[in-house]
């Protein structure tokens, strides 16, 4: 059975009657509760996002204003039904808000990523830039460095059922509406021994990049390569002992990467791929990891720390839940996690059927995964205890959370996401969400 002919097989064994589905870019409605009636939200917050930002009532959300599709939008942008892979960021007095738009979640030939600018705090936008490569692109990520401002990118394939890294790319921006020609990104990372151990491949050729930052005057990267595969279940990673390998780099120019901490380019490998981090005042880190393809700690996701003075040695405890597109941040000593919520009874991902083989368990996971609703929420992080707490949903439904945050003021951000519509008479499913419409939303986060 070849990689096509097993996501089928997931996409029927999630939804029964949307085998075919994918092809036709259509959806069926869902069966649960509307968004926001279960445990974790009421109806009310997700129609309004709880309303202005309360004080004494924190954390506390303020109204949810559109983006995309939104009244403020440029006429070069074309939106298509979905859209949802985004970022934002403040440089030189504007912001930059970058999204990728398609005909849904899946990959496709006529995704299109925008760059937008801002000049007038996010009321109205003017067009920057346009990527169109006739393939899926993904992970738009903004780097502010030393006045000057990159995107960067993932390249992908354009079958809908498979998921075929093909690098990063990266652009700079040189003036107004006018931005450098898409350039490989090459990390550095690969020596003469680890290009042999791949028969002479370049690992960076499927480099996912994941978060970028800057840290002490220095710019900061996270990202994970070697995932293709990941939804093969004959003979790619999903079979059983995945090699997927987390990379924490940094660089002086935002062009030129090197390993963050020095002869360590990779600090995990395993089932983890996306990954944030936040440094603590004592010098450590704490990382959240999402665990998808599964290892010898089971499937979900990894909280893990290094200390300050080995910081290349990360030490991760397990976490059946699937914190997908996880955002780090810390305020006022609190970390905080932005990421996706599963609407389960327990909201475990690994469900614990080691009777099964690993790429029977990872084949169970994903379709009870895909076939129940989603929220985006908001979590705190125990770096000593290395475990999650779960605070609040943020108004989102369906296919939702890519989020992005735009800090405002002490305690005050904006919280940037995409979601299903959440005026739905039913609460859609992932896989439902992921097939339909996709909108983009802004909205104030007050911690404290």
């Amino acid at each position: 059975m070849g990689v096509r002919s097993v996501v089928v097989r997931v996409l029927a064994l999630a939804a029964p009657g949307l085998g075919g589905a994918l092809a036709l870019g259509a959806c069926g409605g869902g069966t649960k509760a509307a968004p926001g009636a279960e445990a974790g939200g009421t109806a009310e917050d997700a129609a309004d996002g709880g309303g202005a930002v309360v004080p004494g009532a924190l954390p506390a959300l303020g109204p949810r204003m559109p983006v995309v599709p939104g009244g403020g939008l440029p006429p070069e942008v074309v939106v298509q039904p979905s859209a949802n892979n985004l970022d934002v960021v403040a440089h030189d007095g504007a912001v930059y808000f970058a999204f990728r738009t398609a005909p849904n979640h899946f990959a496709s030939p006529d995704t299109v990523l925008y760059v937008l600018r801002s000049d007038d705090g996010r009321e109205t936008w003017q067009h920057e830039l346009r990527i169109a490569m006739g393939t899926d692109l993904r992970e738009p990520r903004f780097l502010s460095h030393e006045g000057r401002l990159f995107l960067y990118f993932a390249v992908l394939g354009s079958d809908p059922t498979d998921f075929e890294p093909g690098g990063a790319m990266v652009v700079e921006r040189q003036g107004a509406a006018d931005w450098t020609a898409p350039a490989p990104l090459s990390a550095g990372t690969t020596g003469t021994a680890e290009a042999a151990d791949t028969g002479g491949a370049d690992p960076d050729a499927t480099l996912i990049p994941w978060r970028l930052s800057v840290h002490e005057g220095r710019a900061m990267m996270l990202g994970y390569r070697g995932g293709a595969g990941v939804y093969d279940f004959d003979s790619g990673l999903a079979a059983g002992n995945p090699g997927i390998e987390v990379v924490w780099l940094g660089s002086e120019d935002g062009r030129h990467w090197s390993p963050w901490v020095p002869d360590t380019p990779v600090v995990h490998t395993g089932g983890g791929s996306e990954t944030a981090l936040a440094h603590l005042d004592d010098g450590s880190i704490v990382a959240v990891m999402r665990n998808e393809a599964g290892d010898e700690d089971g499937w979900g996701s990894k909280i893990c720390t290094a200390p300050a003075e080995d910081l290349g040695r990360w030490t991760c405890a397990p976490d059946p839940r699937k914190y997908d597109s996880p955002l780090v941040f810390v305020d006022d000593g609190t970390v905080w996690l932005i990421a996706r919520r599963h609407l389960s009874a327990d909201g475990h991902y690994d469900l614990g059927m080691r009777e099964l083989d690993h790429a029977e368990q990872t084949l169970r996971y994903q379709t009870a995964y895909w076939s129940a609703p989603k929220r985006c929420a908001l979590w705190t992080v125990d770096p000593a205890a290395r475990t999650v707490a779960f605070v609040r949903d943020l108004p989102s439904a369906g296919d939702t959370c890519f989020p992005s945050v735009l800090p405002l003021d002490e305690g005050l951000y904006e919280v940037w996401n995409y979601s299903s519509p959440l005026d739905l008479a039913t609460d859609p499913s992932w896989l439902e969400g992921q097939l339909g419409e996709t909108r983009i939303h802004r909205q104030a986060l007050r911690l404290h």
